[in-house]
């Protein structure tokens, strides 16, 4: 957890636009569930500008500020909230030039006096002091020892590195005199133990300049935000990098329980799978888990795989999602006939595999179907029950993983009554777990909360979107614009695509060489969607739409919600069509209508709107109509890593996401390749081989420091 993470110079600038302390309270409320207190609020809307203004007057505002940061790297696994630590200030140090962080503890205290030895308050109050008006008070470098064991201990994000730190109080109302309890002989002593007021602020600004270089800590904040766990690898990448492994991802908070949840039932259900059994345990249990796009759902369920694959159980990986798939075969090297083994389709199951499996594993099961058809296979391998029963008939655990917003078709049936009412029907328990805390997006709730705002999901009011250091977004003013941002960091070596709504006809590739039509056509602006094909195109340089996200080949095509759903990339260009356009006070939906060109026989845009064949249909009420638009935007709006560009073909529409989007070419944080500090800059992983071989280790091992689940 952490509210804000900005440089002190950019701090500045953000409260001088009346936007810091908002921001704060909103993520307050988000983490805590409750609204901050009117304390809260004011130190930040003055101790932590005292403090920002000092490290600009030390000539160190590029310092970065973090500002009530998580003091371990990890939720308290007993559900109590997490410490918080007022500031930690991060970057490099100047004469070792290794990692330097100081804590820092505000308060707003102008006065303090001893507690009284013979007074009642005085009874087991050692090191507490006295605060007008708000009684005995523990002595602010206490609190700085306890939250400098937990950051630098063996929970806390510093450890195994090599780092300088230390902390202070700062009370900038106080003088020295009249907080003298708290700098008196018998006052606690330590590197966290310093403690500063306005009369030795000219202390505070030298000792600020011996902590810390004039730059370099963006670097620096960088790699503590990875080890906060906010800078996560990209899925696709984690899973190359654990090929022979057992432990694919380190889950954390929430995503732990859920595992080590579903791996007790298995020991508890199944037993050794090195044994065997001559009567199956009859029991089988069904977990739900829900949660938006990028709180770890396919993370859980991919570690899921991989340790059950390690303790010989048998295990299969299904989705709804020919992209997901096909990125992953793709991306991760597996072979054919390897993929087929550990992955499939909701579709697969019609007839259930004899013995069931141990686990199946269900991923975005928002798109089950209500049932499963092929129009390429035969009438006997047809579903004639609900998909979701063939799903529950294939194992014995199964566990779903869905997130109903991201419903995009109007076929889709995965809810979470939908799975409860068909295990209910069976008499299986369901156990059901809420993810929250998110990894994508740059680890930036308040962007998915802003893109849920904003796109009318949520029924807040949208407001102006605050920098908050981890997550970007701006409007280009053309898809000329857009296009050239997202090629650039792509070049540079950040992985990007550009993706739209499905705002136009979409044409099979044509000829003998399949050549591509530029279907997505804004002004003399014309590209074509990512292959409609199953294989290779143009001479075999466009990939098919199934790889598309992950391919070289693909960032000369636009993708959309069907290639783009379960991905990431470090930036995204999302165009908006005219599917969804605001006009006035509100959303407006459009179904669009086609044209043949006279000449190429090829159709084109007569009427503006959706072209999505499964979404515009006339027997689609206007309401659902409206869902589906709405939740495709949704998905491609969360899709990005560090930064997304919005552009509107309709100008109306592009006035209102600029004015929701406000200036935020804040001072260094466009997260270009080029900005980024050298340790950010990770480039992503190349495709291994096909048919590498897997290692699979049993029983429970340490990695990594990380317990293998297993």
């Amino acid at each position: 957890m952490l509210l804000l993470k900005l440089s002190a110079r950019d701090l500045l600038t953000l409260s001088s636009r009346r936007r810091m302390v908002p921001h704060l309270a909103a993520r307050w409320a988000h983490f805590r569930g409750s609204q901050a207190s009117l304390s809260e609020r004011s130190a930040w809307a003055v101790s932590l500008l005292e403090l920002a203004k000092d490290l600009v007057e030390a000539d160190r505002g590029e310092i970065e500020m973090i500002v009530e940061c998580a003091a371990t790297a990890d939720e308290p696994d007993n559900g109590v909230e997490p410490r918080l630590i007022d500031v930690v200030l991060i970057g490099r140090h100047p004469e070792s030039q290794h990692l330097s962080v100081q804590l820092v503890e505000l308060k707003q205290w102008s006065t303090v006096t001893r507690l009284e030895a013979g007074t009642a308050e005085f009874v087991g109050t050692q090191g507490m002091v006295h605060v007008p008006g708000m009684g005995p008070k523990k002595h602010p470098t206490l609190q700085l020892r306890e939250n400098f064991e937990l950051f630098t201990g063996k929970s806390g994000p510093l450890r195994g590195i090599t780092f300088e730190c230390g902390g202070f109080a700062y009370l900038h109302n106080a003088t020295d005199e009249s907080v003298r309890p708290l700098l008196d002989v018998d006052a606690p002593t330590g590197p966290y133990a310093r403690t500063y007021t306005k009369d030795s602020r000219a202390r505070l600004l030298r000792d600020l300049q011996k902590h810390f270089t004039q730059d370099g800590s963006e670097s620096a904040a960088e790699m503590l935000l990875e080890r906060m766990n906010l800078r996560n690898t990209p899925l696709l990448d984690a899973m190359i990098k654990s090929r022979g492994e057992d432990t694919v991802f380190t889950l954390r908070g929430r995503q732990k329980k859920v595992a080590e949840d579903v791996l007790d039932t298995a020991a508890r259900f199944l037993g050794d799978p090195a044994q065997g059994a001559v009567v199956l345990d009859p029991r089988r249990a069904v977990f739900l888990v829900t949660g938006g796009a990028g709180t770890g759902k396919s993370a859980i369920g991919l570690q899921l795989k991989a340790d059950f694959e390690a303790a010989g159980r048998t295990v299969k990986y299904s989705s709804g999602s020919r992209a997901f798939n096909g990125a992953m075969q793709e991306h991760v090297g597996y072979g054919d006939k390897e993929f087929r083994e550990s992955f499939g389709y909701f579709s697969g199951f019609v007839t259930p595999p004899d013995p069931p499996l141990d686990m199946l594993i269900c991923d975005e099961a928002h798109r089950l179907r209500d049932r499963s058809t092929n129009h390429y296979l035969p009438a006997e391998k047809q579903g004639t029950q609900p998909q979701v029963d063939e799903l529950l008939d294939a194992s014995r655990l199964t566990v779903f993983f869905l997130d109903e917003s991201q419903s995009v078709r109007p076929k889709e049936v995965g809810t979470v009554q939908l799975i409860e009412d068909a295990a209910e029907r069976r008499g299986v328990p369901v156990t059901r777990y809420r993810l929250q805390e998110q990894f994508r997006c740059g680890g930036s709730d308040a962007y998915v909360r802003w893109v849920r705002d904003a796109l009318g999901l949520s029924g807040n009011e949208p407001e102006e979107w605050t920098p908050d250091g981890l997550m970007h977004i701006e409007v280009a003013d053309s898809p000329e614009e857009m296009e050239r941002i997202i090629r650039t960091e792509s070049l540079a070596g950040a992985s990007a695509r550009m993706v739209a709504g499905y705002c136009w006809p979409w044409t099979k590739p044509r000829g003998k060489d399949r050549r591509l039509e530029a279907d997505v056509r804004i002004g003399d602006w014309h590209r074509p969607w990512n292959a409609f094909s199953e294989s290779f195109c143009e001479n075999k340089t466009v990939p098919p739409s199934k790889i598309w996200s992950v391919h070289p080949g693909g960032l000369d095509q636009i993708g959309c919600v069907y290639t783009a759903q379960g991905l990431e990339w470090d930036w995204c260009g999302v165009i908006m069509g005219e599917d969804m356009v605001w006009r006035d006070s509100g959303w407006v939906f459009q179904r669009g209508k086609g044209k043949k060109d006279a000449e190429t026989k090829i159709e084109r845009v007569r009427v503006p709107g959706s072209f999505d064949p499964k979404v515009r249909t006339s027997s689609l009420i206007d309401d659902e109509f409206a869902r589906c638009v709405r939740n495709a935007y949704h998905v491609l709006m969360t899709r990005a890593s560090r930064a997304t560009v919005l552009y509107s073909t309709d100008d109306e529409t592009r006035a209102y996401l600029k004015k929701l989007v406000g200036e935020v070419h804040l001072h260094g944080l466009r997260p270009t390749w080029e900005n980024l500090p050298p340790s950010a800059r990770v480039q992503h992983q190349s495709r291994p081989g096909r048919n590498r071989k897997r290692k699979h280790k049993r029983g429970t091992t340490e990695q990594n420091g990380q317990r293998a689940l297993f």
